[in-house]
């Protein structure tokens, strides 16, 4: 299958960001992609810089949202599978979070960020709730699909949950950028993308991130939005500041026999991972039965 990622700037007009977004996604079909991915909160402006309690706003209930189901009309026009990322509002708990729509139209169901940073530029703590759907993989038209969001690409036990779950194509939706002057001109833009190449070849998954571009207030977010193969190498890349459309052709069969031959899950030793399950690393003696 064709896999398009999306690399787009934002505006603070909520109707000129789903124009925008719209568009690129029927570029892409008409280009042949069977799976489309938009950047993370692609609606407006990277709202977390500051903490602003009017911003809470721009959040809304998944019933009666005001686009998901016109890209649940889209996918199911264009038979293609959108993840699609927006501030959700849930009673009195928000989150950072993706609906998966399939390509007949059908919302699959929702993933809630995991990993939420608190730094500053990216203060997300101040918005969102810690997700608690989760780390989710759906059976879709062109495959079985995990996604994380932004924080989550820097975090391998989410990228390992995905594919212990059966994905073969990881996806991280994005917004980053440069860091805060306090940083020391700190540049993160390779480690974001040599963390995420260290998932694909670590399992064997096809990956892609989309990021944003252009100047947002004191954030200039980097773009090189890329997708890869199952080992490491890129297929595509944007560059860091043009909005653009990535394509690539992917074998999730060919990355499925690849996988079970390198023997990464087949040597997993989980029974001595309880130091994963700590936050100080603190262990002691326990029987493998104490995971189920």
């Amino acid at each position: 299958m064709k896999l398009a990622v999306v690399q787009m700037s934002m505006s603070s007009e909520l109707q000129d960001n789903l124009e925008k977004a719209v568009d690129r996604v029927r570029t892409a079909a008409d280009q042949g992609a069977n799976l489309i991915l938009l950047p993370e909160l692609f609606e407006g402006l990277y709202f977390p810089q500051q903490q602003r309690e009017e911003r809470f706003q721009l959040s809304h209930p998944v019933s009666g949202h005001p686009f998901l189901g016109r890209f649940a009309e889209m996918a199911r026009e264009l038979k293609v599978v959108l993840p699609v990322s927006f501030f959700e509002r849930a009673g009195q708990a928000h989150y950072n979070s993706l609906q998966m729509i399939d390509a007949s139209g059908e919302a699959l169901g929702c993933y809630r960020k995991t990993h939420i940073p608190d730094g500053p530029g990216y203060q997300e703590k101040y918005y969102f709730n810690p997700g608690d759907t989760g780390f989710r993989t759906w059976s879709t038209a062109v495959g079985a699909v995990g996604v994380g969001i932004c924080w989550d690409q820097w975090f391998p036990e989410c990228a390992r949950a995905l594919a212990l779950l059966g994905a073969d194509l990881l996806l991280y939706p994005t917004a980053i950028g440069s860091e805060p002057p306090e940083a020391d001109s700190l540049d993160t833009r390779a480690m974001w993308q040599r963390a995420m190449l260290g998932h694909a070849v670590c399992n064997s998954c096809y990956l892609a991130a989309a990021n944003r571009v252009g100047q947002e207030g004191e954030a200039r977010f980097y773009g090189h939005s890329f997708i890869a193969d199952f080992r490491g190498e890129i297929l595509a890349e944007a560059d860091d500041h043009s909005e653009t459309i990535l394509q690539a052709e992917v074998d999730l069969e060919l990355a499925r026999s690849f996988r079970a031959g390198m023997g990464f899950f087949r040597d997993r030793r989980p029974e001595h991972y309880r130091t994963l399950l700590t936050l100080d690393g603190t262990t002691r003696p326990w029987k493998a039965t104490e995971l189920l």
